[in-house]
């Protein structure tokens, strides 16, 4: 029920390319949100997520963030997931669309899943170096095996709390930043507070189901207002955050 007061809410709010009037977001809706170019990589991740819903495999799940809203089992099939906890079609395409118009070098995924965003970040450019942390040990090395048969070999699985992760981090910063797991309000904010210091001026955090809950939406709030965040894009089921020094401080609310 509160996803779809908020949705009616953003709704009323969101605009489109029309409304943005910096140059630097107006590129960003218009050659990135909005690029409607048919990626050979689509295709690819069309089949790695066919290939995830008709997997036999079953999984003992360890859950160390805010769970499945729709699966409550421990022991969970890799096909029920795909449904539910894995990235959308919809949202790798944005990710893969959202690292190549980038270019991201040096990425940190929080939350692999099954490994449908990772899949989609790694496609956009070969080159990156991609660190990607999950809490339970079989989903990561499910999807690490997935990987390895797409001939992904750019990304590096940690597993583990990310609070305890984080701070062992070898690299001094990252280009990009995807926030998809743990939807909880004061984890949320606890992490985004860790990373900030592995940022730089172009640096790009992306955070997942923002409308998750009340309290989600009020940590990206709390994000929005931090005194290191100049420009925020709301695309309801993602939040883009920029640190560009040269940027007027903004907030967007785009549809897509």
């Amino acid at each position: 029920m509160y996803q779809i007061k908020a949705y009616i809410q953003f709704l009323s709010k969101a605009t489109n390319q029309h409304g943005v009037h910096s140059p630097f977001v107006y590129s960003f809706v218009t050659k990135c949100l909005y690029d409607k170019t048919s990626y050979e990589a689509y295709t690819k991740l069309k089949h790695y997520k066919k290939d995830l819903k008709n997997s036999n495999t079953t999984l003992n799940i360890t859950d160390l963030g805010a769970g499945s809203k729709t699966l409550d089992a421990k022991q969970r099939k890799v096909s029920d997931m795909a449904k539910t906890s894995s990235s959308s079609k919809k949202d790798a395409r944005l990710l893969f669309r959202l690292s190549k118009y980038f270019g991201f070098k040096k990425v940190l995924e929080l939350g692999t899943s099954l490994g449908m965003g990772t899949y989609a970040i790694a496609l956009a450019n070969n080159t990156s170096q991609i660190i990607t942390i999950e809490g339970c040990s079989n989903t990561s090395n499910f999807a690490q095996s997935m990987l390895k048969k797409q001939g992904i070999d750019n990304v590096e699985f940690k597993i583990g709390n990310f609070i305890d992760k984080i701070p062992v981090l070898n690299d001094s910063n990252f280009d990009f930043i995807f926030f998809d797991g743990h939807h909880n309000k004061e984890a949320t904010i606890q992490y985004f507070e860790a990373l900030i210091p592995k940022t730089h001026n172009d640096s790009v955090f992306v955070f997942d189901d923002i409308y998750w809950s009340k309290g989600m939406t009020e940590a990206w709030d709390y994000i929005k207002n931090h005194n290191a965040v100049t420009v925020t894009v709301d695309c309801f089921h993602m939040g883009f955050v920029f640190f560009r020094k040269e940027q007027a401080e903004e907030h967007f609310k785009i549809r897509l």
